[in-house]
């Protein structure tokens, strides 16, 4: 059993071991951004497939990223819109980020503040997190903490008992827009069907 409580759950992620709790898309895989290896060599996965970057909220995010004034406006005139939610945006990375989150192409991060009252609580304590859905990779995305535990038998799974109430997930990926330097570019509709036509381009 590796269901835990979720002030075990966060002690464990701030030690730097991997996690899984819910979120409002899938559930995420998570653990601190220096030890993002683990997401790899746990999903078997591509290490040119980076991390996403999920934190409480997105003040803890923009030190990660960086861009010119003119263009922080237009990115967040767009996290005021859809965040917390299944929005990501990929932006260019500042020195901040560990290289392990995106091993081939360190010079951009996917971002995201997720619309979920208890990864929101974790995220408050842990600090953000790198995350991505929790499979193998090339799989679909698992929708249970019973199914984590069972494919990921190392992994701590918050205890179902800790998030009876809680708005389920829509069990979809989220939207995940990269930002080109002028203008957005829609890498996967996902949850929020996005329109870029009326927002901001420079």
């Amino acid at each position: 059993m590796t269901q835990v409580s979720l002030t075990n759950l966060i002690a464990g992620a701030r030690a730097g071991l991997l996690v899984s709790f819910p979120t409002d898309t899938v559930p995420a895989l998570a653990t601190i951004p220096e030890k993002a290896g683990l997401i790899f060599a746990a999903k078997q996965r591509s290490q040119d497939k980076p991390l996403i970057l999920m934190a409480a909220s997105a003040e803890d995010l923009w030190l990660y990223v960086k861009g010119r004034e003119n263009e922080y406006k237009v990115w967040q005139e767009l996290t005021d819109k859809y965040w917390p939610g299944e929005l990501t945006l990929v932006l260019p990375a500042s020195k901040r980020l560990p290289k392990v989150m995106n091993p081939i192409d360190p010079t951009t991060i996917g971002i995201r503040v997720p619309n979920s009252a208890i990864a929101q609580t974790i995220l408050a304590q842990t600090g953000p997190l790198a995350t991505t859905s929790a499979n193998f990779s090339g799989q679909p995305p698992l929708q249970t903490m019973a199914e984590i535990e069972t494919q990921f038998p190392k992994v701590l799974t918050l205890a179902t008992t800790e998030y009876q109430g809680e708005i389920p997930g829509v069990g979809v990926p989220s939207t995940v827009a990269k930002w080109t330097g002028i203008n957005w570019q829609i890498l996967r509709q996902g949850a929020i069907k996005l329109d870029l036509s009326s927002d901001k381009q420079i």
